[in-house]
């Protein structure tokens, strides 16, 4: 192989990681609002979407792109989401306290619907940054057929949105850069597969 095709490999290579995590600066960017973290995510989906599919290695402005389509349709869920969010781990925090059968059934029921919750979000996110002329009644059915219809992909999408952050550690500002837009790439691949 010749040093110049070894180098435009290198910058392949390069460009995997760093559009998921310039995407992933401006999802940060974009959940300073706290309520906005779905259309924010949406957006990733959309910009890395681009990225993948024409080539678009602007992956940080397309995020901001890619917000003008989900803000509106997506923000109520996002802060039903969110508070249902807190509510949730204000009950496992006060169960994490207790002891007994019943506490650490209502435990792990509490586990098995958060995990159920970020499969889902993940596949929300992906759904909607491959479609972003669709509505919102189709991103959410076609996020239910991606995460829960198939054990392998929503496994793939769980496993991703848990292992990615806890990878990403090593890596200065790792998990706010790549910690949620890995999981949507990965979402991206799968979807494409199926």
């Amino acid at each position: 192989m010749t040093g110049g095709g070894l180098g435009r490999r290198a910058l392949d290579w390069l460009g995997w990681i760093a559009s998921p995590a310039m995407a992933g600066a401006a999802f940060t960017i974009l959940c300073l609002g706290i309520v906005t973290w779905l259309p924010a995510l949406a957006a990733v989906g959309f910009a890395l979407n681009r990225w993948r599919t024409d080539g678009d290695t602007r992956c940080f402005t397309g995020v901001f792109a890619g917000w003008r389509t989900y803000w509106r349709p997506l923000l109520p869920h996002s802060v039903l989401m969110t508070i249902t969010a807190v509510i949730a781990a204000s009950n496992l925090s006060f169960l994490s306290g207790r002891s007994g059968p019943l506490v650490l059934t209502l435990f792990m029921i509490h586990v098995g619907l958060v995990a159920a919750a970020v499969t889902y979000h993940v596949a929300l996110a992906v759904a909607a940054g491959r479609d972003p002329s669709g509505s919102a009644a189709d991103w959410r059915r076609t996020a239910f057929r991606l995460a829960f219809t198939s054990v392998p992909r929503g496994t793939a999408l769980l496993g991703a949105a848990v292992a990615a952050p806890v990878f990403s550690l090593p890596v200065p500002a790792g998990p706010l850069l790549l910690g949620t837009t890995v999981p949507v790439l990965v979402g991206l691949l799968v979807a494409d597969r199926s």
